[in-house]
């Protein structure tokens, strides 16, 4: 079938989120008895999005101060798109930091190629616009580049990429040793901006150019102290995601017809949905199922956070429901319901829901992984039995991201 792009604008928080799906066909209820009663189930993203999907800090060795002569690394992912976004005092100064211009250090080309080596010609040096320079009181200008000074000849900026996982290494060094504009580099802070499949959302993180500054970036500038900026980081820092279409099964017996636990993908349809929220191939083989009674998707677009979709569906005395929907931002992630459900239940199922990882694909940082759809990639394959998702991410709890309820 033709494959679409969908994009969809969530009402609440302006976001909007994108995976690549197939169109898919009507719900079908396939058996019906005259003790079948309808009901409704519904699915609801609650994600609260996040400025930032990572962030850290970075600063010497032995001393917190980067001297010159000296280096720090530090490692970070991305996809396309995104870019990396780091602040730094210039030591020798009243106010002076560097930083890139917004929204930071370009990390992939045009063709969507990562950015690798000597990137030191992105890297700016900026006036506060809090102390004089020379007298060092007090003063209130805006943000501007320092004039007469190549900051790229006193920092050096190199970047090395791992295509498998989508993470950058960034090395500093302090070049400055010798020069006329000598100075040791505070310890520092960075960011990469959440994207959300149409644009970052927070696309001038840090400082605004040719505005007053703000506390955060003043304290570095002024002192290399970056406690208030790492603070408002932590703050404004998650891992956020859309939610595809959610597939609903009604069914007969103990065996859930979705996944099974522990075993690989069994190539009905399952990776389809976790890699790219495609549940076609999966609701074309849930229907020849014996004991399957009914196929629903609730949903034609991605579910974007402070949206929902829902589905009615036909259940009678003794049937069971199933249900299944993408983590979005990952490479092969979904939620489905890890204890049996009767479909006669009413209320908050979000409790009997779980986060798996399918075993298809190689996991990347969620929303920060080139070879996730949400930035057009395709997973690199791998076949490893389904299992609960683990700790390796900073994962929002099951009940922060989705809310299952049937009426």
């Amino acid at each position: 079938m033709k494959k679409n792009l969908f994009k969809t604008a969530s009402l609440a928080a302006g976001i909007l989120t994108a995976f690549i799906l197939t169109s898919c066909d009507d719900n079908d209820n396939m058996m019906m008895d005259n003790n079948a009663v309808q009901r409704t189930i519904t699915f609801e993203n609650v994600v609260t999005p996040k400025d930032f999907v990572e962030s850290g800090s970075f600063q010497g060795t032995g001393s917190p101060v980067i001297l010159p002569g000296q280096s720090v690394s530090f490692t970070f992912s991305a996809g396309k798109t995104q870019a990396l976004m780091l602040a730094t005092m210039y030591g020798a100064s009243k106010d002076w930091f560097f930083a890139s211009k917004q929204p930071g250090i370009k990390l992939f080309d045009d063709n969507g190629n990562a950015v690798t080596g000597d990137v030191s010609s992105q890297v700016l040096l900026w006036d506060n616009g809090t102390k004089n320079d020379t007298s060092g009181q007090m003063e209130s200008k805006p943000i501007a580049q320092v004039p007469n000074v190549n900051a790229s000849q006193l920092m050096k900026l190199n970047l090395m990429y791992n295509d498998v996982s989508s993470e950058f290494t960034l090395t500093i060094s302090n070049n400055s040793g010798g020069t006329a504009n000598e100075t040791p580099f505070s310890p520092g802070v960075w960011a990469v901006s959440n994207y959300n499949g149409s644009q970052l959302l927070n696309s001038a993180p840090f400082f605004t150019a040719n505005a007053l500054s703000n506390p955060e970036i003043t304290d570095i500038a002024q002192m290399g102290n970056i406690s208030k900026m790492m603070m408002k980081l932590n703050v404004n820092t998650g891992i956020m995601t859309g939610l595809s279409p959610a597939l609903v099964v009604v069914y007969t017996g103990d065996k859930n017809p979705v996944y099974e636990l522990g075993q690989t993908d069994a190539g009905k349809g399952l990776k389809e949905v976790s890699q790219s929220g495609n549940v076609s191939k999966l609701q074309t083989s849930l229907k020849a199922l014996p004991n399957v009674k009914g196929v629903y998707v609730a949903g034609t677009a991605p579910v974007a956070p402070g949206s929902k979709v829902m589905t009615q569906f036909t259940a009678s005395p003794g049937d069971k429901i199933a249900y299944v929907t993408m983590f979005g931002f990952s490479n092969d992630w979904f939620y489905a319901n890890e204890q049996s459900i009767d479909a006669n239940a009413k209320g908050d199922l979000t409790s009997k829901t779980t986060l798996f990882d399918s075993g298809t694909g190689v996991d990347q940082y969620p929303g920060a992984g080139n070879r996730q759809s949400l930035f057009g990639g395709t997973p690199q394959s791998e076949s490893k039995p389904i299992a609960k998702v683990g700790s390796i991410f900073p994962v929002t709890a099951v009940q922060n991201v989705i809310k299952v309820t049937i009426d």
